[in-house]
């Protein structure tokens, strides 16, 4: 990010708490990034409108996200419509990325969702649709690419409504020539525009063809809206006509308290449509006092701001992009042990100093260590007293075992891997101990190399990633004694241990036993942990190659000499009797089983049994969603083999709309070819 220098900078709503914020979510390709250009555009705040496809607009401003033409992580900006602040958030569209657009919605008053005007496509709405309506988040859907319909408007409504549990209403409908979109009537007012490229629309009388359409539709709307107001459904009933600032008032009421989900439409590669989608969000976006209330914050308890999003900038530091509910932040201000080294306006890749921010203000604080995406913050720094109300965080559900490309940037990566993760909440690191691996996990393919690749970008830590081992274990099925004698002589003092064990198996799950009975001091008391020591040590690789499990061990014998005897020879000798012991005791293959919960819309359900069978899952049954309407939830059990790749195929098979959980539950005998070809490819990574 560039920064700019503007000491006497305020936001327009720091004073009086004007300032509103929305978010523009939605499926990848449905065109948030354009339409976020069009609308800054609209509202005079570019010196020249940009393009997505040229790498020139306003969102879409990290190197990632230009060299991939796509949204890799939530971008801010602000503009000035009609004399009020108004902040926008520019979320990313991949399904692997909706952790960013989910911690976004956190800190917006209102959610703008992009769709294509496309009913095959509906189903990319339901997840982003869903978690709206948990949160209550008012939105309205902005029906984009209008002039590249090949559909009904009809048809893309009535697809829209089966993916959401709020009613959806059309606030406009199109004028057409032939089948070219020309304009619009807006439905509430009853006024038509025709459309100009670029440029402001053009008043016009409703056409004498689109008249009895337009009608039909402005009262099934009334009908609508009337489901959530009495005194407009007694008019209705009665026939009147009611007031055009009565329509107003219930539109913006239903639409704050989520009850309906307006629909509007127009082309934001055209500039068609914008400015009177500006002009909803200015009547009925809520204000930022309304949405603190929504989140359970006390507006009067202070300063209170929460984080939304996490930059790691090469020149900057650590940016804390924040939504301020209450209170003011000046320059200079200490919160807690912290003080921030600037407060920012954001937009796009530039950041512009600030004096203060107030609220309703979304502003970038420079270098607050201690925040974290998410976090509230309070005049004496974060605040876990208060509970925000935001979503749980995505588990992951796609990892690689990454390896530095020159190994002295382990420790680099170590750093670089903090900060992806502050910046990336739905990322995890983990320290595979039974593998030896650095476990980067992710929500997808396509996540992971989007991480991987800012590794190299931003922190000059170049990694390659391959498919984690899975932590394969063995166990015994038979029992076996075995005497063991150690014994070297080499001048001086020499080693000497001499022990009887027996191995046996245990039940699966019970863990590691061993237990002494030796009598008459055989072996002595101060040498016993020795043998227990090295027999654990013999236990970390099988005859299979693998740790082992579910093994108890009696030391019931041995000897002992009362020069050469020592710690080291009967650790030795615990190791030695151990590893000829397993190898006598029927080893067998243990691979982790998981439990597993697929959630996909019901018509690929079918789909979903397929997956798992032919992944050796094991379904256990399914029902419907808890809270998902024509959802379905398939409980199965797999191999943690089979996981790898699982959410790849799944949402090839669901539109994108797949997901699943999974935890581990049990650990099973594995045999066969499967077996062989496990312990094989282990010998020859051993070997190597």
């Amino acid at each position: 990010m560039a920064t700019n220098q503007k000491n006497g900078g305020t936001p327009a709503g720091a004073a009086g708490g004007g300032a509103r914020c929305v978010a523009f979510v939605g499926p990848y390709g449905s065109g948030k990034t354009t339409l976020l250009e069009a609308v800054l555009d609209h509202c005079g705040a570019l010196d020249r409108l940009g393009s997505v496809d040229d790498g020139t607009s306003v969102g879409d401003s990290s190197p990632e996200s230009r060299q991939l033409t796509m949204s890799v992580e939530v971008n801010a900006a602000y503009a000035d419509y009609l004399g009020d602040r108004w902040y926008f958030l520019d979320c990313p569209g991949s399904i692997e990325l909706a952790t960013e657009a989910h911690n976004a919605l956190m800190g917006a008053d209102i959610a703008v969702v992009v769709a294509e005007p496309d009913p095959d496509k509906a189903l990319t709405l339901a997840p982003i649709l869903h978690l709206l309506d948990e949160f209550q988040i008012p939105h309205l859907v902005f029906c984009n690419k209008i002039d590249r319909a090949g559909h009904r408007l009809r048809d893309v409504l009535a697809a829209f409504q089966t993916v959401s549990s709020r009613p959806m209403v059309l606030r406009q409908v199109p004028l057409r020539d032939g089948d070219t979109v020309t304009g619009a009537v807006d439905l509430v007012s009853g006024r038509a525009w025709k459309y100009r490229p670029h440029g402001p629309s053009e008043l016009i009388e409703i056409p004498d063809s689109d008249s009895d359409r337009s009608e039909e539709a402005r009262q099934e709307m009334l009908e609508a809206l009337a489901d959530f107001d009495d005194n407009l459904m007694e008019q209705l009933l009665e026939d009147k006509i009611p007031a055009t600032e009565e329509i107003f008032s219930s539109f913006s009421k239903d639409l704050a308290d989520d009850l309906i989900v307006p629909i509007q439409f127009g082309s934001a590669l055209n500039g068609n449509g914008i400015q009177r989608l500006l002009k909803t969000l200015r009547h009925d976006a809520p204000a930022s006092s309304l949405t603190a209330e929504r989140l359970g914050l006390n507006g009067d308890s202070g300063l209170l701001a929460s984080v939304v999003k996490t930059y790691h900038m090469p020149h900057t530091g650590k940016l804390s992009l924040a939504r301020v509910w209450s209170g003011e932040l000046s320059d200079g201000i200490v919160l807690g042990e912290d003080r921030p080294s600037g407060i920012y306006a954001v937009k796009g890749g530039e950041i512009d100093k600030l004096q203060r921010a107030g609220a309703g203000d979304l502003v970038a604080l420079g270098r607050m260590e201690g925040l974290s995406t998410g976090d509230l913050l309070a005049e004496n720094g974060p605040n876990g007293d208060i509970e925000v109300l935001r979503p749980e965080a995505a588990k992951p559900v796609y990892a690689k075992a990454i390896h530095p490309v020159d190994r002295k940037d382990e420790v680099k990566l170590t750093e670089a891997l903090h900060r992806l993760e502050e910046e990336d909440p739905s990322l995890a690191v983990e320290n595979r101990r039974e593998t030896n691996e650095l476990i980067l996990w992710g929500q997808g393919e396509q996540h992971l190399n989007f991480a991987m690749t800012r590794l190299k970008e931003k922190w000059r830590v170049a990694v390659t990633g391959t498919d984690p081992l899975p932590p394969y274990k063995e166990t015994i099925r038979g029992t076996a004694k075995q005497h063991t004698r150690y014994k070297r002589q080499s001048g001086g003092h020499g080693q000497f241990a001499d022990i009887h064990i027996e191995v046996r198996p245990q039940p699966r799950g019970g863990g590691f036993a061993f237990d002494n009975q030796v009598v008459g001091g055989a072996v002595p008391r101060q040498y016993i942990p020795a043998v227990e020591h090295g027999v654990r040590e013999a236990m970390q690789r099988g005859p299979l190659g693998f740790p082992v499990v579910d093994a108890a061990v009696t030391l019931f014998d041995g000897k002992h000499h009362a020069v050469d005897s020592s710690e080291m020879a009967f650790k030795t000798a615990g190791r030695q009797a151990m590893q000829e012991a397993l190898a006598a005791c029927k080893p067998v293959l243990l691979e982790p089983i998981f439990s597993v919960k697929i959630a996909v819309p019901s018509e690929f359900t079918n789909k979903a049994h397929g997956l798992l069978s032919s992944r050796r899952g094991q379904i256990m049954g399914f029902d419907a969603k808890p809270g998902w309407s024509g959802w379905d939830e398939i409980n199965a059990y797999m191999p943690q083999s089979e996981l790898q790749d699982l959410i790849v195929e799944l949402r090839s098979l669901t539109q994108g709309t797949g997901t699943f959980t999974a935890e581990f539950d049990h650990l099973k005998e594995l045999t066969g070819q499967v077996a062989d070809t496990v312990v094989r490819q282990r010998e020859e990574l051993l070997a190597g």
